[in-house]
This record gives C-alpha cells, structure tokens and sequence, in this order.
C-alpha cells in the first residue's frame, strides 16, 4: 500500500496528485526566478525520496512564473559566505535530489520555459522527459560567474550534447534555443504551445504504464549506462527476467495474443 504523503509539508514547492496516479510539481519562487535554495534542494530530496513509495505513477516538473529555473539562489550563496567544505555539502544534497530523481523509477517530465540555466539545466537533465516551449533557453553560465558546475552537469549534460559542447557553454556563456537546442539533445519535444500541457500529457501516458517497468525504465537503464558493457548485458538480463514475467504483464500479452491490444501505428 502506498504511504500516505503530505503535500503541504512544502515551501518552495507546489504539489498536486492527479487520479491518474500523475503529481504536478511546481517550482514556486517565481520572484527569484526559481532559483534553487538550500531549502528548495531539501524539499526535492525529501520530494524524490517519498515519491516511489507514496503511490506517484509519473511526475510534472513544472515551475511557477516566466522561467524554469534559473540555477543556484546567487543571493544566498553571496550571503552565506561558505567555506569550501560547507559548499561542498550543498553540492552534495544537489547530487542526492537529481539521483533520487533520475534513478528513483518513477518518470519525471520537466516542462520547460524561459531559463533553464546553469544548476536550472542540472535539474532538468536529471529529468527523464524535457519539453521545451519556443521561450526556452538553455545556459551554463559558471565560466563568465567564477563559479564550476556543482550539481552534475560534468555527468548529465554532457552526456546528453557531449563533453565539447558542454566546455563551450561554459567558457564563452553560449547559449542555446530552439530547434538547434533539441537537435542536441537538451530536450526531447518542442512546442509552441505550453510546455505544460505536452509533459501532461506525456505523465499521463507513461502513468499507464506497469509500475515496475516504469521503475526498471527510469532506473536500470541509468544504473546500465553506469556499468561495462559485460555487466550491463548481465543486469539487462536479470532485470528483463523479472519485469517481463511480472504476474500484471499477463493480461497485456494476453491482449496483445488476441489482437485486442492496439497496434503500434505511424504517427498520421
């Protein structure tokens, strides 16, 4: 049974649960553009933590506002002053939310708009679905800002455009946008309507899905990246042992059989 879960416990965060298993989550510091506090970064890891376990089939990152997010609170770094060894615990958490995203088998679908810049493109690469709207712009800006990416651009970014493209974004602050930032794959749909409504509707699609393929999906693959090509090819087969003989695939292979299941077809 799913563990009760409460939506209110949040600051920074907006949460609605859907009947269709599908929780919207909004960014909600519009003000500062979404930028991601020490708070924020505390209420996605306890987010991410409970959602496996708290009956969510598929998750909306989606942000208040103009702006996805625009990377780390710059204000609150300023002011706080840290040493190292204190930065190097907020990275830290950093990594613990967007691991407990990416590897935590429940897919998540970031609704982008305007800034994705920056910790703000960390977030949403850790996502397994990126929608971009004709607003969207992707930056890493640490290059021109003193800073070096703390939240798994060295992992995620680059392997999603490649170690050159992602060096470049940081020296010269290049920035990118429109169809030229999904044919590099910084987002996997573009529309020219909301972002919003598309990751919807891709939520409520993959929410249909078993859960334990969904989880084997949006976790083993990531872990199988991880791994030598022997022993991913090992783990591939142990983990398509027990999902593809999972007792709620039968009736699926079963419709499938008789041909009631509908038929993968040509987009029109």
């Amino acid at each position: 049974m799913p563990r009760e879960f409460d939506t209110d416990q949040f600051e920074n965060l907006l949460i609605e649960k859907k009947d269709s298993g599908v929780w919207v989550v909004m960014l909600n510091r519009a003000t500062k553009r979404n930028a991601l506090n020490a708070a924020t970064i505390e209420e996605l890891v306890t987010l991410f933590d409970a959602a496996p376990r708290s009956g969510a089939k598929s998750i909306v990152l989606t942000a208040a506002g103009d702006h996805f997010c625009a990377g780390l609170d710059l204000i609150e770094h300023h002011d706080a002053d840290r040493s190292p060894a204190d930065f190097m615990h907020v990275c830290l958490r950093w990594h613990e939310a967007f691991n407990k995203m990416e590897y935590g088998g429940v897919p998540v679908i970031a609704a982008l708009k305007g800034a994705v810049v920056g910790g703000g493109l960390e977030l949403a690469s850790a996502a397994h679905i990126r929608v971009a709207d004709e607003s969207t712009y992707f930056a890493l800006p640490e290059g021109q800002r003193g800073l070096f990416t703390g939240g798994g651009a060295t992992i995620r970014v680059a392997d999603l455009i490649g170690k050159a493209r992602m060096i470049d974004m940081m020296l010269t602050g290049r920035v990118y946008q429109g169809q030229e930032a999904i044919d590099l794959g910084l987002a996997q749909y573009r529309v020219a309507g909301d972002s919003f409504d598309k990751a919807l509707e891709l939520a409520e699609r993959a929410a249909a899905n078993l859960p334990l393929t969904n989880f084997a999906i949006c976790s083993a693959i990531s872990h199988m990246q991880n791994m030598s090509a022997l022993d991913a090819a090992y783990a591939e087969a142990v983990v398509a042992g027990v999902v593809n003989t999972q007792p709620d695939a039968r009736a699926r292979l079963a419709a499938f059989a008789d041909k009631s299941a509908a038929r993968i077809r040509p987009n029109s």
